[in-house]
């Protein structure tokens, strides 16, 4: 016997694995599984191991120990469930596909001359596989064109004349064959039309005529479409022509002048894309006259009889010769017309996708033009191949019992079946009865194991469904042997006895040496088990039972223990506690003292995750046979009934408590408006949840559009006390849509919101806000403008709102009003010719709706419009700056109503129109403007005009400027210097401008240390200059003319190092030149670097 603590410590690990047990009894079995669950049975053909064991109150088992199996999933159940899991791979069964072959259309002329049947199966021992084609055995052997690889059957060099046919695969192991389904192997090809020169076909006008197609041979199915004169100009189908997608051929129900051609047939297989085209047909016209009209002749139909697999699109041509034109109509005669039915191709095609069984029946096409009709009808029957209703499924038996197997399928024809058993067709004879899908064994024995197969089958297909047989034969086993159980004394006890058997053993119990004998108190039940009602300490002893069969015999021994029974105390039964606290529960469990106890906790019977609930659960364990529950910072979710469980290899003691927590009340119940007016709106709730304390007060809250979430509404009465169910909502906006809701407080503190109420909107009434912000001014001459802040929509308390706006001049009596019909509107001029610019006036705005008037705003101050600029400005100058720069200088014009805000320069050249002009605006009230990136030598008309908010005024007299000559486009040239010391003498070739350049009036010389910002600018007059280099380093030098016209363009630039950086002493001295790029060096202590970007 093991260490006492270590099942009990198993034990309390398992209690918290009992969800991962659950996952694993839900696990999907495969028949290895299934296979092991059978024979851990015993006789009985169903009693498997994965059925629930039968639980007794007192009474556990265990193999080794007692505390092993008093709970729900015991440890030895859980093990040797894993062992089952892992031992799965190690099952022998026979052979279940997992791939069957499909259904193959291989190309003939493809690249890969190899087609492969695939056919896949597991089993233990692995299957071995052969194929059948049209029920004869392939042999790879004599045929090198047929290679196994697995399963795989591989046909090279596949033909039609030798391959073409039904495949089917076998897979064999020691315990059995199955056969696959039948796949059929067809081969796609299109072959050429035959060149001889087709006749030509002639009608006369409005004649019908038919042009024939007469396709290849092909495999499979093949699309039809016709070409006119030259590809690739189709023929396009219409209600006067139609192309048979079942003949090929070519349908005109009236010929036209525009039709005379040649017309040649293109075919394309469906599977490989290849075309062909046929040799041409011409059509011609005859000459001896044009064809009358006459009724329609159907040309092209379905045929009278229709079958289609239940799933499929179904189309029915239907298409008639006949002039005029006919026109097809289609209609089911003994039933509706399929509302997912399409008309294509002009009505000439009825198309029913999915089709199922109720769409079979009689069709009815018909065709009519002026002169008659006729019609045609045919019957479309649905097929559907055989599904299954019933499958068998793999069976272990006894032998000697009766097998019972049935397979069901339906289908249209109705199935018949078939039954095989390892590869080979079954017949009634001897044991065995077949009755259609209905297979019955008497007595089976060991002959019979193997794969059965049932198969149904229509004429449209066949379906197979699988299963192995196993017949058991095995001698008695125990497992496990001896047991161990403990009972509670004055409960019922039971021993099982179930073991490993084939056939059923017969099974007897003794005590000792004494067989038991049925008695009040001890009895055998049916299922073998031995029961002891009322047990006692006399009961206490060895139980032995006794499996016999013909195959042998075992026994099982079965240790019973009788121990007191256990009390478990749960302290306090009842408390009560406020949101936030925390309570200790105490649970006490009295024993036998031979027994170990594992405790448990639940929360409304559900085990507590202390793990995840640990922020308020803690499991405390104070004594062996006490533990505590502590549950800290307690939520109103906590209240409820706490249960312990305390557990003993003997039995089971389950007590609980109630925790009532106390906490702000829950959300009311549904709010209802029961009467609203313009600022009221009556309100009903039913009471929430007081959580164990009485509700104080209601506060009611509403919610509008124009609101900022949820607002507290004032209320009558005033407060609303926790023993009302309705109350008023006061000093509410007209016309505004409102949500209400009630929150519940007492004495802890408030609860959550009721949910809101449906949306009502008070009633109408006058506004009352008048409109702010009542300003005005600008606007053209001689007018008013009055502008104000529109009245929110939440403040205009009705439909039809609007304003009112009344003015009068400053200093009389009579106000003039005029009604604005626009919610929206922020403004309103008036005009009127007789008063003088910035004349004042009084004005106020008032609102209205259809209720009536409101109130108006303050009287303010607002002076009409001072009007746009009168007067032009004067004293306009201009003068040029440079080759593309005009300065232009003005002087405002005189004081007085339209003061200009800034000024529009229009300037355009004196050869050109004054609409080509362009415009610059000053940026404020300024007086001068540069006019840049004008063309030099030119001559510019210039004109100045005042404009403000209002307008422009007009413009001043246009004066003229002409820009300078461009500056010389020659840089200086043949730059020379001289170092000595800290001095450079640098000079250059004279820069001489041409007729239409600027005179040169001196030169700027740039000077610029690399690494620093700054540059020293030296001007001189003379092509020569001076330089003072202030410290060693690397300079840079750069010239350029200056003239009239603007600065002329930079030399070639230099780069100049001194020694090391150090000053040169006044002994060194090196002569430079750069002349055309080609730079020459004396270098005693400075160095030229080659000439880089500025």
């Amino acid at each position: 016997m093991g260490s006492p603590w270590k099942p009990f410590l198993l034990l309390s690990v398992i209690s918290g694995l009992s969800e991962f047990a659950r996952a694993v009894a839900a696990r999907p079995m495969s028949y290895a599984a299934v296979l092991r669950m059978r024979q851990d049975s015993s006789s009985s053909v169903l009693n498997s191991r994965s059925k629930p064991r039968q639980q007794h109150s007192g009474l556990l088992v265990s193999p080794d120990w007692p505390a092993f199996s008093s709970h729900p999933l015991s440890a030895l159940s859980l093990l040797s469930s894993q062992e089952d899991l892992r031992s799965e791979e190690t099952e022998e069964f026979g052979p279940v596909f997992i791939q069957e072959p499909d259904d193959v259309i291989f190309p003939l002329d493809s690249d890969e001359k190899k087609v492969m049947m695939h056919c896949e199966a597991r089993g233990n021992p692995p299957p071995t596989y052969s194929w059948y084609i049209n029920g004869t055995e392939v042999d790879s052997k004599t045929d090198y064109r047929y290679t196994f690889i697995d399963g795989d059957l591989i046909i090279t060099n596949a033909s039609e004349i030798n391959d073409y046919g039904k495949y089917q695969c076998q897979a064999e192991n020691s315990y059995g064959i199955i056969l696959s389904r039948e796949a059929l192997l067809q081969f796609a090809y299109l072959g050429a039309f035959s060149t001889r020169t087709r006749g030509g076909v002639s009608v006369r006008e409005g004649q019908g005529v038919v042009l024939m197609c007469t396709p290849p041979p092909h495999s499979p199915e093949i699309i039809y479409s016709w070409v006119f004169n030259e590809f690739p100009s189709f023929v396009a189908e219409d209600s006067r022509r139609f192309i048979s997608q079942v003949t090929g051929n070519l349908y005109i129900s009236k010929v036209q002048p525009s039709d005379v051609g040649s017309y040649i047939c293109l075919v394309k297989n469906s599977v490989t894309n290849a075309r062909v085209l046929s040799p041409p047909t011409p059509l011609t016209l005859k000459t001896d006259g044009v064809m009358g009209e006459y009724e329609p002749k159907i040309e092209v139909h379905f045929p009278t009889s229709v079958m289609a697999a239940k799933g499929v699109t179904v189309r029915l041509e239907c298409f008639a010769l006949g002039n005029p034109v006919p026109t097809i109509t289609w209609r089911k005669i003994n039933g509706i017309f399929p509302k997912k039915a399409r008309l294509r191709k002009s009505q000439a095609v009825l198309e029913i996708p999915n089709i199922q069984l109720e769409d079979s029946g009689t069709y009815e096409c018909k065709a009519e033009n002026t002169r008659g009709g006729t019609s045609f009808k045919g019957h479309l029957l649905v097929y559907s191949t055989p599904q299954w209703v019933r499958m068998i499924n793999d069976t272990q038996m006894d032998s000697g019992e009766k097998l019972q197997w049935e397979c069901k399928a339906m289908g249209r024809p109705r199935p018949t079946y078939r039954w095989i058993r390892n590869g080979l067709p079954l017949t009634s004879q001897g044991r065995l009865e077949i009755v259609n899908g209905e297979l019955t064994i008497n007595k089976v024995q060991q002959v019979d194991s193997g794969m059965y197969q049932c198969v149904a089958e229509n004429k449209y297909g066949a379906v197979y469904a699988n299963a192995e047989l196993k017949i058991l034969a095995s001698p008695p086993l125990f497992v496990p042997n001896p047991i161990r159980v403990i009972a509670t004394l004055g409960k019922d006890v039971s021993l099982e006895c179930k073991p490993k058997a084939s056939p059923k053993p017969r099974i007897t119990w003794r005590r000792g040496d004494r067989r038991l004998q049925a008695s009040k108190r001890i009895t055998v039940l049916r299922n073998n088990t031995l029961k002891i009602v009322n047990s006692s300490r006399a009961d206490e002893g060895n139980y032995v039972c006794r499996a016999e069969n013909q195959l042998g015999s075992a026994e099982m021994t079965a240790i019973l223990w009788v121990k007191e029974a256990m009390r478990v105390v749960l302290s306090p039964s009842r408390v009560e506690v406020t949101v936030g606290e925390s309570v200790v529960l105490s649970c006490k469990a009295t024993h036998d003292t031979s027994l170990e106890v594992a405790f448990q906790w639940f929360f409304n019977q559900k085990p507590i995750d202390f793990q995840q609930d640990g922020s308020h659960f803690e499991y405390i364990q104070t004594q062996t046979s006490t533990v505590d529950l502590m549950i800290r910072s307690i939520l109103l979710k906590h209240a409820g009934k706490y249960g312990c469980r305390a557990q003993t290899s003997a039995d089971t003691v389950f007590a609980e408590a109630e925790l009532l927590v106390r906490g702000p009340p829950g959300p009311p119940g549904v709010v209802i408006v029961e009467e609203i007016t313009d600022a009221t709106a009556t309100l009903s709730w039913t009471r929430g949840l007081d959580n164990h304390s009485p509700i104080s007060t209601y506060n009611l809250q509403a919610r509008s559009p124009f609101s900022l979430g949820w607002q507290t509404v004032k209320t009558d009465p005033d407060p609303v006390t926790g023993d009302m169910e309705s109350a008023m909502a006061v000093e509410l906006s007209p016309w505004v849509e409102y949500e209400f809701r009630v929150v519940a407080s007492n004495a802890i503190g408030t609860g959550d919101p009721s949910t809101p109420s449906r949306k009502v909107r008070t009633k109408e009434a006058v506004p009352a806000v008048a409109p702010s912000n009542v300003s005005g001014g600008n606007g053209r001459r001689h007018e008013l403008v009055i502008s104000w802040e529109p009245v929110s929509e939440e403040f205009q308390n009705g439909e039809g709102f609007g304003y009112i706006v009344a003015f009068r001049a400053n200093g009389t009596r009579g106000w003039k009003e005029k009604m604005v019909t626009s919610a929206d509107a922020t403004m309103y001029k008036y005009r009127d010719e007789t008063f003088p610019p910035l004349t004042p006036f009084e004005v106020k705005v008032g609102v209205y709706n259809n209720k009536g008037d409101g109130p108006f705003s303050k009287v303010v101050i607002i002076h009409s419009a001072e009007g746009e600029p009168r007067e032009a400005p004067s004293d306009v100058k201009a003068y040029s700056v440079s080759s593309s720069e005009i300065r232009v200088t003005w002087k405002p014009p005189n004081p007085g109503p339209g003061k200009p805000r800034g000024y529009e320069v229009t300037y355009w050249k004196e050869a050109e129109q004054e609409e080509s002009a362009e415009k610059r605006r000053t940026v404020k009230n300024e007086t001068s403007m540069l006019l840049t990136g004008l063309d030099g030598n030119s001559a510019y008309l210039i004109s100045v005009k005042g404009f403000n908010s209002i307008g422009q005024g007009p413009s001043s007299a246009a004066v003229t400027a002409k820009t300078r000559k461009s500056p010389p486009a020659q840089p200086p040239s043949n730059l020379m210097w001289i170092q000595e010391g800290n001095n450079i003498s640098l000079s250059w070739d004279p820069v001489k401008a041409k007729d239409n350049e600027s005179d040169v009036i001196g030169y700027m010389v740039l000077l610029k240390q690399e690494g620093r910002g700054h540059i020293q600018v030296t001007r001189t007059i003379n092509p020569s200059t001076m330089l003072s280099l202030p410290e060693g380093g690397t300079y840079i030098i750069k010239v350029y003319a200056l003239s009239e016209g603007g600065e002329g363009a930079f030399s070639t630039e230099v780069r100049v190092v001194t020694s090391s950086g150090v000053r040169a002493k006044s002994s060194q001295q090196s002569v430079h030149c750069l002349k055309q790029s080609i730079t020459w060096t004396a270098l005693i202590s400075v160095l030229l670097m080659p000439s880089i970007s500025w």
